[in-house]
């Protein structure tokens, strides 16, 4: 059976979206699973299994281009799809499955959607809270009950021996006793953690003998140099600034090669929770009631209660309270648990 996903724009989304291809794997192994996605999540596409071909969307995010929808649908047309799953919640991303006649049109009815999904789903919020239970449920009969995060299959990303050796040799690491740092995240500085907490969480693990490899994007880059700037000469030798610098295949292998990660929300947390990392994961406005990291051995430390819709704080920087009271002191005892382990 033919399945085109019409897959989520942002990488965290798609982490999370990986669970739905798992159990619609477990319900048919011979199904095969297309994603339409853009272009920079293709790369974890890539390291899910269950996929079989990533095809990129060239439509940018939030733009109509209905001619150019219109007409991916018609070469589409003739893939032999049997079923569309359409993640996102706008109109216009459910046109491409309409367009190439795809005989069942599966998703949420989102915005203004009647005619264009013809598998049409109503949520309820309160009994569907979590985003990957939503996808999941796209799996299941309509009328089913959502799944518990016992019963999910969560998001697993394949790694690359190969391409990790040529990482490690290409920005001269070992593997010994790495902790990873991701500071990034997208949409504002309120649910970043300080820099200067993650310095000083670095001078505490490099005392302990520990190294630190900050990742991000290239715009996260000063960031995570101005988290290296704090540290002494010589705990510097002991932290390494990878953002901006590794493509995101090598971000994954290095991030699966390491003790544990700190992360704020971001797709990267997603990420190290996806390859088994042991991971701490730092909330403030954004709730892990809605995206929490999908792992066994993840710690979440959040200190606020209620979502909230702010992308800048009020103190220095932007960051927001809630993350400048996770202190230094807490994250390293969170982390301690998995060293230990």
């Amino acid at each position: 059976m033919k399945t085109l996903i019409i897959g989520p724009s942002w990488i965290g989304d798609m982490l999370m979206s990986q669970s739905l291809y798992r159990h619609l794997k477990q319900q048919n192994p011979a199904r095969e699973i297309d994603v339409l996605a853009p272009n920079w999540c293709r790369p974890v596409l890539a390291r899910m299994p269950e996929i079989n071909q990533a095809i990129e969307m060239p439509v940018g995010h939030g733009s109509l281009q209905w001619g150019l929808r219109k007409q991916i649908g018609k070469q589409l047309a003739h893939a032999g799809y049997e079923q569309a799953f359409v993640l996102p919640n706008s109109l216009k991303s459910a046109l491409i499955p309409w367009f190439a006649d795809i005989p069942t049109r599966t998703g949420w009815r989102g915005e203004m959607r009647y005619g264009l999904l013809n598998d049409l789903r109503v949520l309820n919020k309160d009994a569907f809270p979590l985003m990957v239970q939503r996808y999941v449920a796209l799996s299941q009969p309509a009328q089913a009950p959502a799944l518990t995060l016992d019963d999910i299959l969560y998001p697993s990303l394949t790694t690359d021996s190969t391409q990790l050796a040529n990482a490690l040799a290409q920005f001269t690491l070992t593997t010994d006793n790495a902790i990873a740092f991701c500071p990034g995240a997208e949409f504002g500085p309120a649910k970043r953690w300080p820099d200067y907490h993650y310095a000083a969480l670095a001078k505490k693990l490099i005392v302990d003998g520990l190294q630190v490899w900050l990742f991000g994007s290239e715009k996260d880059k000063e960031t995570c140099q101005h988290i290296k700037n704090q540290l002494t000469e010589q705990e510097q030798r002991r932290c390494h600034n990878l953002a901006g610098s590794t493509s995101l295949p090598q971000a994954i292998d290095l991030i699966a090669q390491c003790q544990a990660a700190v992360s704020n929300d971001s797709g990267l947390m997603h990420i190290a929770a996806a390859v088994g990392t042991p991971l701490v994961a730092l909330y403030g406005p954004t709730s892990p009631g809605f995206t929490p990291p999908l792992s066994q051995h993840a710690e979440v430390i959040r200190l606020i209660d209620g979502f909230h819709k702010i992308r800048k704080g009020d103190a220095d920087q932007g960051y927001h309270q809630s993350m400048i009271d996770i202190s230094p002191e807490m994250t390293y005892t969170a982390l301690q648990k998995w060293l230990a382990a």
